[in-house]
């Protein structure tokens, strides 16, 4: 299987911590030059020096910006023209009842989940499509399809990102570009360690597996392995769809979510 990404210039949104981190190691670990982003330099300057500690990759760079605003991917793009993998992993997340979540949290949370991505796709995929080869990757969630009734502004924005990636497959298709989705279900990020604390009420947030299974339990009861997966779990199907032996895999929506979501389509 050829899982080589030598010579490819990627990069992964919100890559300073959590799934976006693991992705970024991962993807340098198959011979990627990899780009963190966040939105502050000493954050982003911090999680280089970390992959490269734990990877030993020297081709590791810097990449600060706000992708949320248009001003931040202007920015962006000043400083990284070209790349051959973009990883539209940047999100937020956070449980409000419905009857509460006024305009303003609407509109922030599909301009961080959803234009980030419409942005920076609309401006990288044409140069890949004229070298005749890229990989884009819509990280959404396995609430795109199952909406969380805690969080339905959430899931809302990853039912669209699964639209854009279709759209935007069919858009460069026979290109040698492909474009696709990637679902997580609940995973043990740093995001997610503190939600579920939240939601435990207090307790011993040092158990976090402890905490994980009961959240399954409770929350996610469909779940096929019971428990919370890895962000290594995550960042290895997105690797393979990154990589070259995914040349036939284009607007499709995988799931690494352990089995939540009961259909088999």
């Amino acid at each position: 299987m050829d899982m080589d990404l030598t010579g490819r210039r990627a990069l992964v949104t919100g890559s300073t911590g959590g799934i976006g981190f693991g992705i970024a190691r991962t993807l340098a670990g198959l011979g990627a030059s990899v780009g963190i982003n966040g939105r502050t330099r000493e954050r982003v300057e911090a999680a280089v020096a970390k992959l490269r500690a734990e990877t030993g990759a020297g081709e590791v760079f810097a990449a600060a910006a706000d992708v949320s605003t248009a001003e931040g991917v202007d920015a962006l793009l000043k400083g990284l023209p070209t790349i051959d993998i973009l990883v539209n992993n940047t999100g937020i997340f956070e449980p409000k009842p419905f009857f509460e979540i006024p305009d303003a949290d609407w509109q922030r949370f599909f301009d961080v989940n959803v234009m980030s991505g419409v942005r920076l796709s609309r401006a990288y995929a044409p140069g890949m499509v004229e070298r005749g080869w890229g990989r884009i990757v819509f990280i959404a969630s396995e609430s795109a399809i199952n909406i969380p009734v805690e969080m339905v502004h959430y899931g809302m924005t990853k039912t669209a990102q699964l639209a854009v990636a279709r759209g935007l497959a069919e858009t460069v298709a026979r290109t040698g570009v492909t474009v696709n989705s990637v679902l997580p279900g609940p995973t043990l990020s740093e995001g997610v360690a503190a939600f579920m604390t939240r939601m435990a009420e207090g307790a011993d947030s040092a158990d976090l597996d402890a905490i994980g299974r009961r959240f399954i339990a409770e929350h996610r009861p469909t779940s096929l392995i019971g428990r919370l997966a890895g962000v290594d779990e995550v960042a290895s199907m997105v690797a393979y769809v990154c990589s070259p032996a995914a040349s036939a895999t284009s607007g499709a929506a995988l799931r690494v979510d352990g089995g939540v979501l009961r259909g088999i389509a």
